[in-house]
């Protein structure tokens, strides 16, 4: 299967997800390959290939994004004991998945960066 579309099969349910939430603007389900005890994806119901593709016209699912993963922090209980939001944009940075998207990482002490 292509990775770049793995986001896109899973919202179109071609693909099995572990589906925490969704809402008519994002996905939001747990990684295959966690980094940490919680590590969650959150991805816009529709396909941005990544932060250089934000826009005038889709600049609100950031915001959007920003607070359903605030919203799980929340829910998966490491909102007071902490987390860390991430999101990579292209190769150098480690996007492997060319498909925008937030980890959500928490649940045990890390690293610095």
């Amino acid at each position: 299967m292509n990775k770049k579309n793995i986001f896109e099969n899973i919202l179109k349910k071609k693909i099995p997800a572990n589906i925490l939430y969704q809402d008519k603007k994002v996905t939001a389900f747990t990684d295959i390959s966690p980094k940490a005890p919680v590590h969650i994806l959150v991805i816009p119901n529709f396909f941005i290939k990544n932060l250089n593709e934000i826009n005038k016209k889709n600049l609100n699912i950031l915001s959007h994004m920003m607070y359903v993963a605030i919203k799980l922090a929340k829910i998966n209980n490491i909102h007071e004991s902490g987390y860390r939001i991430i999101i990579n944009c292209n190769k150098n940075s480690g996007q492997e998945i060319q498909y925008l998207h937030i980890h959500i990482l928490g649940g045990k002490k890390l690293k610095k960066i």
